[in-house]
């Protein structure tokens, strides 16, 4: 059962954070060709599509990091310090994804729904901020899972 924990962790922390990337690195860029209510509504309905999908990877990837670290290695006491990192780096970033989900991005919703383009963008930047300070934070995680579990 621990492989299948270890495997759901992995392959849903690997959709999070690829998820990001993407988003940041080549989507966001790729969008200037588009007018800016091109861009808004698609980035409307990419954060939809994207949210929903961390709604589900985050839970799953929290709730197989413990079922590792109680079932699997017996507790903190039995883990590495990069185990206690990646547990604290996680929470942030679950936080995070909560912020944007309840903050900018019901604001960007709202606005969009309105026809409120200004006020859409700015949530969309704000959302972006959020986003890539996220990218960052499970690059980072995925890091020193890397490092942890070879070093």
């Amino acid at each position: 059962m621990g492989n299948l924990a270890f495997a759901l962790h992995v392959v849903f922390a690997a959709l999070w954070v690829g998820g990001m990337g993407f988003a940041i690195l080549a989507l966001r860029p790729a969008l200037a060709v588009l007018e800016p209510p091109q861009r808004l509504a698609l980035m409307g309905r990419v954060h939809k599509r994207f949210f929903l999908v961390v709604w589900h990877a985050m839970p799953i990837v929290l709730l197989t990091g413990y079922w590792l670290l109680f079932g699997h290695f017996g507790g903190f006491r039995s883990v590495g310090w990069h185990v206690h990192l990646m547990h604290l780096t996680g929470l942030l970033m679950a936080a995070i994804y909560l912020a944007i989900f309840f903050g900018p991005w019901r604001a960007m919703r709202a606005a969009l729904a309105a026809g409120e383009l200004p006020r859409a963008a700015a949530a969309n930047e704000r959302i972006r901020q959020l986003v890539t300070a996220n990218l960052l934070l499970g690059l980072f995680t995925l890091g020193i899972a890397a490092w942890g579990r070879l070093g």
